[in-house]
């Protein structure tokens, strides 16, 4: 049988509409030719020694571990997860929990801010056929993938609120994720919550059900309107970074054609 892989990932870009000001990557091109004097500087081989006068390529970042298509280990959320152990860092995810059935929750007609409730998960997951098993890493499409490096793509798209994110971990998923810049409502979004009804615990409100719970959730993902809403596999290993609250991941779905 042939399979399909589909980049869930978006590239690591500087200059483009990809988070808050100021919070983007910044992303700094060493070319062959300073290469070749590096070497030269720190090796002292000439240049004109060296291969057509050329050196190594390479690239100098300043980025936070949530630039980028990434996942969130739970000691992003708070400190403590599942009502008061030590918050999981990164680097102590299991891998089993970064490769399972993919399912797809299609979410793009909500509106921008709008916060997904556990019925709204509940009526989707009717609506595909799928009933949740344990393992199962869910894809949350809102209209915020088509908006990815545009100047709206912050403010775009639905969130998954907090009783949504219980609904999931509570029937086994370990693993999500999310193509808008945040697995929360956009955070103006949020904020006007807060200040409509005075409840301060509306901000953040599905990253914090991480305290009372167990879960990782990725951001920034791409294409998943290419997917089927079940029947593939998901890949999300992210980067081993010490004690780190989340780490880059190359997130590919992977179908039968």
């Amino acid at each position: 049988m042939s399979i399909r892989l589909v980049d869930l990932s978006v590239a690591l870009s500087a200059g483009i509409d990809s988070d808050p000001p100021g919070l983007g990557p910044r992303i700094r091109y060493v070319d062959h030719d300073a290469g070749a004097r590096e070497f030269e500087h720190m090796f002292g081989i000439p240049v004109a020694h060296q291969r057509d006068g050329k050196g190594a390529a390479v690239e100098r970042l300043e980025v936070t571990t949530h630039n980028g298509t990434h996942m969130d280990a739970p000691w992003h959320y708070h400190p403590t997860m599942n009502g008061g152990e030590r918050a999981m860092t990164i680097d102590e995810i299991p891998l089993e929990w970064c490769i399972g059935p993919g399912v797809r929750l299609d979410f793009r007609d909500r509106p921008d801010g709008h916060v997904i409730s556990a019925a709204e998960v509940e009526a989707e997951l009717a609506r595909i056929g799928h009933d949740l098993r344990p393992g199962d890493i869910v894809l949350v499409n809102t209209r915020a993938g088509s908006r990815y490096g545009k100047p709206d793509y912050v403010s775009s798209g639905c969130g998954m609120g907090r009783e949504a994110t219980l609904y999931l971990t509570a029937r086994g998923v370990r693993v999500c994720g999310t193509d808008a810049w945040s697995w929360d409502a956009p955070l103006a979004a949020q904020m006007a919550r807060v200040r409509e009804t005075g409840d301060w615990s509306l901000f953040w409100e599905g990253h914090k059900a991480g305290a009372d719970t167990v879960y990782c959730h990725m951001e920034k993902l791409a294409n998943l309107e290419q997917l089927p809403a079940t029947g593939f596999e998901v890949m999300c290993f992210p980067v081993k970074v010490e004690r780190g609250s989340g780490g880059w991941c190359r997130a590919v779905a992977r179908l039968p054609e």
